[in-house]
């Protein structure tokens, strides 16, 4: 059966260095786009850069760049993750500065204003410059933005054109109440309801060019940009080729019947996501999106990441210290795939320990010397190999316990019937177990790739070559 897959992440502020909060994600979407492909569908995996708005164009002017080259240079940290992260082959990555993005955007917002849902008006409301969101006084804590306390909200007052938000608070509802999983975990889904349920309000979907250059031009008006949110949400469909490439986006994002875009999102865009470019899409009459996947966030020691404490978890060093497997084994293992997780050296370490160098680097060191040394050539076949159903959940934590298990399983089964023993005193019975602990061995591997992809190569290569390989994760 020739399945289509589509998933993509957000698209990060190129405002500040890669975090672990998006390393987090991507590599979440990485294995997801891994184990889909491994049941043999056609995978389209898309990241990339947000470069537009009122947050980089006073980051660019603060390091005395053009915003253009400050964008490049940033949009370029987030480009190498792919290799740091070892992320897959084919990950598309687009930028909201790509030419083709622009004319994408610009042909979107035509759709939306030839159904009546963009016009100009005069406003005055509150901003958060740290969401790029409007936010009105129910949303505040003491006055402030609760995600950005540390800046003040501006007071905008201009003229601009609005998106008829409020028009689709019904299409919204009955969206929700079709698709009972289109936000998940449920607990999000009940938010984005309450949130629409509340009643929408048109929100503002351009700014004063004088005011705000660094944007793309509304069509047909040169004196007003895009707002950022409006320009960037529609990467998610500009990557495939949208709108000219019909079929490419026919094929990956799906159509009105069979809706097959899959998001990543952090909890703090659940509205942008699950409602703004719902409304958006319905707006332009493009198949909706199928599912948003919502995630928590990434504390550190217990306390948000922030600059000012110090505690700020650099993705690039901790594979630097580590390795990207084992920094792609913490995502999986102990960052939660839905709620809030903590990310410290300390339990980072442990982890490392315990299951990597002393659970399957210890395994596979333990299991191919004992071929090595007893089988004089490789062991095959190899088992059939089952993947992991809780990932057709996404259920990432799930699954990999359910590896790591076997690992620990196999692991007592050497201990407990010691074929190194077996195999002096019995050497034909003892050939056979080890044959049978190499066949178990391949099927972890096999098992392993969409979350330690290296990792599963090397374990493989070694069972080929029936040589022991070097040492898969050393101690630290």
């Amino acid at each position: 059966m020739d399945r289509k897959f589509y998933i993509t992440t957000t698209l990060p502020y190129v405002n500040a260095e890669p975090h672990i909060g998006f390393a987090m994600e991507i590599v979440q979407a990485d294995i997801i786009a891994r184990y889909r492909r491994e049941l043999g569908d056609d995978v389209f995996f898309n990241t990339g850069t947000d470069e537009h708005g009122l947050k980089i164009y006073r980051k660019a002017l603060e390091t005395g760049k053009d915003p253009q080259a400050y964008a490049d240079e940033y949009a370029e940290k987030f480009r190498k993750l792919k290799d740091a992260l070892n992320l897959s082959d084919d990950l598309h990555f687009i930028r909201t500065t790509d030419p083709h993005h622009k004319q994408a955007a610009q042909e979107f917002w035509k759709l939306c204003e030839k159904n009546s849902d963009i016009y100009k008006a005069t406003y005055k409301t509150k901003y958060c410059v740290g969401c790029e969101l409007e936010k009105t006084d129910s949303e505040l804590v003491d006055g402030k933005c609760p995600i950005h306390q540390n800046l003040e909200l501006e007071i905008i007052e201009e003229e601009n054109y609005f998106f008829r938000f409020s028009k689709y608070q019904k299409p919204l509802l009955e969206l929700y109440e079709k698709n009972q999983e289109f936000v998940l975990p449920k607990s999000r889904l009940n938010e984005i309801k309450k949130f629409v349920e509340a009643g929408l309000t048109n929100f503002s979907i351009s700014r004063l060019k004088e005011k705000m250059p660094w944007g793309m031009p509304v069509p047909g008006d040169e004196k007003h940009v895009m707002y950022v949110w409006f320009d960037a949400l529609v990467n998610y469909i500009s990557t495939l080729g949208w709108p000219e490439n019909t079929k490419n986006f026919e094929k990956f994002w799906g159509t009105n019947d069979a809706p097959n875009g899959i998001q990543m999102a952090g909890k703090d865009q659940i509205r942008q996501q699950a409602a703004m470019w719902q409304a958006m899409l319905m707006s332009a009459k493009l198949p909706n999106s199928k599912q948003i996947l919502i995630h928590g966030f990434v504390t550190s020691g217990g306390q948000k990441m922030s600059k000012s404490l110090g505690n700020v978890i650099d993705p690039y060093e901790v594979v630097g210290k580590y390795g990207t497997d084992a920094f792609r084994y913490y995502v999986a293992r102990e960052l939660n795939m839905f709620d809030d997780s903590d990310f410290t050296w300390e339990k980072f370490n442990e982890r490392y320990n315990a299951d990597l160098a002393n659970g399957i680097g210890n395994l596979a060191a333990r299991v191919t010397k004992l071929a090595e040394d007893n089988l004089s050539e490789p062991v095959s076949p190899f088992l059939e190999t089952h993947l992991v159903s809780p990932l057709e959940r996404f259920e990432i934590g799930k699954a990999i316990d359910h590896v790591f298990m076997k690992v620990q399983n196999l692991d007592k089964k050497i201990n407990d019937e010691e074929p190194f023993k077996l195999v002096k005193v019995e050497p034909e019975r003892g050939k056979l177990m080890i044959n049978e602990l190499v066949r178990e061995l391949y099927h972890i591997a096999e098992t392993l790739a969409p979350f330690l992809p290296d990792t599963s190569e090397k374990i493989k290569k070694a069972i080929k070559e029936n040589k022991k390989p070097e040492n898969l994760f050393p101690r630290k």
